[in-house]
């Protein structure tokens, strides 16, 4: 079976986005100098940027869940509007028959019987059905956006805030701290 659009995204952004993949604890206390090594703030250090990485993580999956909903959405919406299409078509040919051939007013239309409303009614159901479920999907999504929103709100109430430059950030305060012992030391 081939793999799913959120398959592929996941193995291709979350599981090398882990901190322990990029860089180890004991490769990270190696980037500081002997004396610091054995600090303990420089495992709170990466613990908190682990926290980070793991939330700025969460949030690329959620993301990848909502464009996956979204895919599918988008695939639905084609077919409905290929149905329509072809029905359509379908329509145009009626019209051009009228054309050429006449009214049918004169003639009484027949009624319709199990064998011909069957396929109508079996049609109105699954369009039904997929309206039923693309309501579902974006009540759905609403919902997650919702959360989000308050999940946001919740994270800035405890102080935690969603810095895209927070690794550079910090990757430039650690330079500074590293000079700053280096110095002290020589």
């Amino acid at each position: 079976m081939a793999p799913t659009e959120t398959k592929i995204l996941s193995d291709y952004l979350l599981v090398p986005a882990q901190l322990p993949a990029i860089i180890s604890l004991q490769e990270f206390i190696e980037l500081f100098p002997r004396s610091l090594q054995s600090s303990p703030q420089v495992r709170n250090l990466y613990r908190d940027l682990q926290a980070q990485r793991n939330a700025i993580v969460d949030s690329v999956a959620a993301e990848i869940g909502a464009e996956a909903k979204r895919g599918k959405a988008m695939r639905r919406v084609m077919i409905k509007a290929k149905r329509e299409e072809e029905s359509q078509e379908n329509d145009d040919e009626a019209e051009i028959e009228r054309i050429l051939f006449g009214s049918a007013s004169d003639s009484q239309t027949p009624k319709h019987n199990i064998g011909s409303i069957l396929p109508d009614l079996e049609g109105a159901v699954s369009e039904l059905e997929s309206e039923l479920q693309l309501l579902g999907e974006e009540e759905a999504a609403l919902l997650a956006s919702i959360q989000q929103t308050v999940g946001s709100m919740s994270d800035l109430r405890y102080g935690r805030f969603a810095n895209g430059q927070l690794r550079d950030q910090v990757l430039e305060g650690l330079e500074s701290l590293r000079e700053t012992c280096k110095s002290k030391n020589s």
